[in-house]
């Protein structure tokens, strides 16, 4: 029996040995397949950190920010004897966010005293130099600059030039918005008072605090999700930078990473300045307020260097959440955590007790707001982008800072705004048109260089969508008819402003085989009309009987010259302005005209500089003769009288005084365009007014874009058209009936303009009084 039993014991023995050495086995190839997984996943988070690294430093160490375009208006230049009110000076420092003070002591301050404006002006970097900051005393003496005074030199001054308002920028598809600083540009305050709010132990972690993470999870235990980051800056600025603001897990884990890294690669004076461009301060409609460079203008409309302690709190305090404590909306929120940040910064030593209770004691200070200069004049700022892409690419403009020095006048685009609102709502009501449905699109230059002054692409003048301006292209009507008079007189056929033409019916076979039977617009025959006065009174008939007589090639022709480069039909309707253009395309016909058959395309752009600013291009005045400079110097003179004695007549009356402007009227069938092309001694200007559905308005040019012109030009300050004949021409007495030479005592003579050698010969005696009918038909 004992030994059966020893037996069967070692049986069982033999039997549990092998199973413990399978067991033992099994643990080890567990143990074996636990450190594979682990070394690969230890291969995978490095490679993945690898990868984290390679994102932070290939982002980092190149372009960190798209930087967006700025865009500039003309600088304001002012010389003793210039027409310029104080009004409009006061209206111009209002748009430079100049401010009212008792006692001007900084840059962009102000003061008036009687006559005179006691101002510090602001330093700025232009294309052709640096302007510093001055001390001036500007007087203003019956609507003109009387003088300008250097306080700083106990000088006079032949100009001044003061920095130009900012009127728009070119922003990336994030809408991100700022103002790179550099840490030496960054009040030491700021920075400290940054880094106690937000992370007062930045100077010494390395890149994350493990006590804030683990304040942090419990705060999220408790709660059930995630409620709170506890983060570093160096976290924050990797949140902002890199990564999304969604609450996970796995965020968390990339930041935490990723904020390592950072402090591994870049010093902490680095990675400071970085999170001073980058963290989030503020909204401004559609712009993305980042960094404090940026949000001090905002805010203040001052440089960083020149906040006081409160301001500086504030800014500070808005890193908490810059919505929520936004001091335009939620003033007493703002006031709260701006005290709180002052109370910090007195506990920490930064500011004294006294300083903080002082700073607190005051307002906060903040700037009225003004509405986005992104959107404050979406047309030109359409026509400023298209002219820069000849150039540019679209990612230079949202991403390289580029400065951008335009030609708009704010006085005269404020003025356009202004009037053509008006003038709509008004036609509106008199011609009881369906209210919102009329619209109108206007373009002004200087007359002297094409510089674009302003432009409106809608009723609504802040709308950024379909810009009339540039692409509404409508008939043009009677504004075509000067080319074909032009054409005329610069031919060697004789034509001159007096040359009769005969106004009776007329009927014209088309190739099609119907008969075209063109209609003046008072539906009259008017038989011999002088070649002024027919264009004087717009009448079609004689206006179709002189272009088929020059030939549609030879219009054509002229209408290129003039700078059209659109598809015109050579039809005998073109002479009546069945040609299709833009408000710009006319704009540019015009200007030609204007120069005296100098052709200089439109512009909007002056200069533009680099980040750095340095000139990387100039768009210097181009000018090219291309017509007869005599010949357009009898046009013109025959625009005047459109508007002396022609259809443009109320111009005259709306104005009230003596302006010789040159213009055109233009209107088009069952009257669904209504427009006026004119020109003044400084100004141009072309207005358009009309349906989208291309519905009849009930408006000719005369009752409707003329006085839209008509109060524009008075408001905006257009000065006198005084011409003078070039070479080779000479002025003699006319009589408009026989159209032959007379003397200046006869009670019907009119003074003409002449190509040398083409007035008429000899001079003939005086007619007789018998003409009245002539005298009320013409107003002679």
């Amino acid at each position: 029996m004992p030994a059966r039993r020893a037996r069967s014991g070692n049986r069982r023995a033999g039997s549990r040995r092998p199973r413990s050495r399978r067991q033992a086995s099994r643990r080890r190839r567990l143990l074996r397949l636990l450190l594979i997984v682990l070394a690969l996943l230890m291969l995978v988070l490095a490679a993945y950190t690898l990868y984290l690294d390679f994102v932070i430093r290939k982002q980092f160490e190149g372009r960190r920010w798209a930087l967006p375009a700025r865009v500039y208006a003309r600088p304001l230049e002012l010389y003793p004897g210039k027409a310029f009110t104080a009004r409009r000076f006061e209206r111009e420092l209002q748009l430079l966010g100049y401010h009212r003070v008792d006692t001007p002591q900084e840059p962009g301050s102000w003061t008036q005293i009687g006559d005179a404006y006691l101002l510090i002006t602001r330093p700025f970097v232009f294309w052709d130099g640096k302007e510093p900051s001055r001390r001036v005393r500007v007087v203003f003496r019956n609507g003109r600059v009387g003088s300008l005074h250097d306080m700083d030199t106990s000088r006079g001054m032949d100009l001044l030039r003061l920095d130009p308002v900012l009127i728009g920028g070119f922003i990336t598809s994030r809408n991100e918005d700022r103002v790179l600083v550099r840490l030496n540009e960054v009040p030491p305050l700021l920075v400290r008072a940054l880094i106690a709010i937000e992370d007062r132990d930045f100077y010494r972690h390395h890149g994350i605090t493990l006590r804030g993470m683990a304040r942090a999870l419990w705060a999220n235990l408790r709660a059930g999700r995630t409620v709170q980051g506890g983060s570093t800056l160096t976290q924050q600025l990797v949140k902002n930078y890199f990564l999304s603001n969604r609450r996970t897990l796995w965020r968390k884990f990339n930041e935490v990473i990723m904020a390592l890294l950072l402090e591994l690669h870049y010093d902490k004076n680095d990675i400071i300045e970085s999170y001073m461009n980058e963290v989030y301060l503020g909204q401004d409609g559609r712009r993305a307020i980042h960094g404090f460079g940026l949000a001090s203008h905002f805010y203040f409309n001052r440089p960083l260097k020149r906040l006081r302690v409160e301001q500086i709190a504030l800014l500070v305090g808005l890193v908490k959440g810059a919505s929520y404590y936004d001091p335009r909306r939620h003033p007493q929120r703002a006031l709260k955590r701006r005290n709180l940040v002052l109370r910090e910064m007195a506990g920490r030593g930064l500011i004294t007790q006294g300083v903080a209770l002082a700073a607190s004691r005051r307002g906060l200070g903040v700037a009225p707001h003004r509405h986005s200069s992104l959107a404050r004049y979406p047309a030109f700022m359409d026509l400023v982008r298209r002219q820069l892409r000849r150039d540019y690419r679209e990612e230079d403009l949202t991403s390289e800072g580029l400065r951008i020095f335009t030609t708009l006048d704010p006085h005269v685009q404020e003025t356009a705004e202004r009037e053509l609102a008006l003038r709509i709502t008004a036609l509106e009501r008199a011609y009881r048109l369906p209210r919102g449905k009329l619209q109108g699109a206007m373009v002004i230059t200087r007359t002297s260089n094409a510089e674009v002054l302003a432009v409106i692409g809608d009723r609504r003048v802040r709308y950024a969508g379909f810009n009339r301006a540039l692409d509404a292209v409508r008939q043009v009507g009677s504004l075509i008819k000067p080319a074909v008079y032009l054409t005329a007189l610069a031919s060697d056929k004789g034509f001159t402003l007096a040359t009769p033409l005969r106004d009776s019916r007329l009927r014209i076979r088309t190739p099609q085989g119907d008969i075209w039977e063109p209609q003046n617009y008072d539906r009259r025959y008017h038989g011999d009309v002088p070649l002024y006065l027919s264009l004087a009174h717009s009448y079609n008939i004689p206006t179709v009987r002189l272009g088929m007589q020059l030939g549609t090639a030879a219009v054509i022709d002229t209408l290129r010259r003039l700078g059209v480069r659109r598809y015109l039909p050579p039809y005998p309707s073109l002479f009546l302005g069945a040609a299709r253009l833009s408000p710009i395309e006319v704009t540019q016909m015009y200007q030609t005209l204007a120069g005296g058959g100098f052709r200089t395309p439109v512009r909007a752009i002056r200069a533009v500089l680099d980040k750095s600013s340095k000139p990387l291009r100039r768009y210097p005045l181009t000018v090219e003769q291309v017509i007869d400079a005599r010949a357009v110097y009898l046009l013109v003179r025959a625009l005047q009288e459109v508007v002396r004695q022609g259809t443009a007549r109320p111009v005259v009356t709306i104005i009230g005084r003596p302006l010789m402007a040159a213009g055109k009227t233009g209107t088009t069938d069952d009257l669904r365009d209504s427009w006026f092309a004119g020109f003044t001694g400084n100004y141009l200007g072309v207005v358009w007014l009309g349906m989208d559905d291309n519905s009849p308005t009930r408006l000719t040019g005369a009752t409707g874009a003329l006085r839209v012109w008509a109060h524009v030009m008075r408001e905006a300050g257009a000065t006198p058209l005084r011409l003078r004949p070039p070479q080779g021409v000479r002025e003699v007495w006319i009589d408009p009936v026989t159209g032959q030479r007379t003397s200046d005592g006869c009670d019907t003579a009119v003074r003409l303009p002449f190509v040398t050698d083409t007035e008429p010969e000899p001079v003939v005696q005086c007619r007789k009084r018998n003409n009245k009918w002539w005298k009320r038909l013409f107003g002679l």
